[in-house]
């Protein structure tokens, strides 16, 4: 018994260590875009140790500035403004520091008002130059961009490294098509610039209104953090 009351006390050091650091969280620097609207909200709120919130825009035309959030058990939980009430959860993966949330409406029988998806916001995770896409389409889509060659089924991503196959002008082709039953239809085709200080993100959707698929393409200049794995 002494034995065991002894090592008890030569551990809780440790142990009140390990429940103030999940306590304290990890701090993640967070940037937002919001691709789509459930009517409501043009920002959130995230939730912090010790009961603070801090103010996350959500822009659909860009991607916000960085903001500082706090990930509890590698989660930042998103609420109303209005009344506190609980919209989004962010899953962070261990060890990313860096991260672009992407906040899409969520379907009516969901639980939460949005869902969202993380972009590890690293070189390794988003090269520099490079370009992300995800298709938020009901079909696969295909394309090209560059010599990168890729599909993707629904609700899926893929980050790709600058292409190394450009013209004097740094330009590369991308094209895009889409699956409409047995078919693939082409609905992008353009060449884009591509260098270290810009990426691109490319959303494959369908268009609430025309119900035609297209692309949104957005520019990223920001500084591509080197911190995270």
């Amino acid at each position: 018994m002494r034995i065991l009351i002894s090592l008890l006390i030569l551990l809780s050091p440790s142990i009140s260590f390990a429940q103030g650091k999940s306590e304290e969280g990890r701090q993640v620097q967070c940037r937002f875009l919001s691709f789509g609207s459930n009517g409501k909200q043009s920002a959130l709120n995230a939730s912090a140790p010790g009961g603070d919130k801090i103010p996350c825009p959500l822009s659909a035309s860009r991607i916000s500035d960085p903001i500082v959030c706090i990930a509890l058990d590698n989660k930042i939980n998103f609420t109303s403004p209005d009344d506190a009430t609980l919209q989004a959860v962010a899953t962070i993966p261990s060890g990313v520091r860096s991260a672009i949330l992407i906040f899409l409406p969520a379907s009516k029988s969901a639980p939460l008002p949005w869902k969202v998806i993380t972009i590890n916001d690293s070189a390794k995770g988003f090269p520099p130059g490079g370009a992300l896409v995800a298709n938020f389409h009901k079909g696969d889509i295909r394309y090209i961009i560059g010599e990168h060659k890729g599909a993707l089924h629904q609700a899926d991503t893929k980050t790709y490294a600058m292409p190394t196959k450009r013209d004097s002008f740094n330009m590369a082709p991308v094209i895009f098509e889409f699956q409409q039953d047995d078919d693939w239809r082409k609905a992008n085709e353009s060449a884009l610039r591509f260098l270290p200080g810009v990426r691109y993100l490319f959303f494959a959707y369908t268009d609430p209104r025309s119900k035609r698929p297209r692309i949104k393409t957005y520019k990223d200049f920001s500084t591509v953090s080197a911190s995270n794995p």
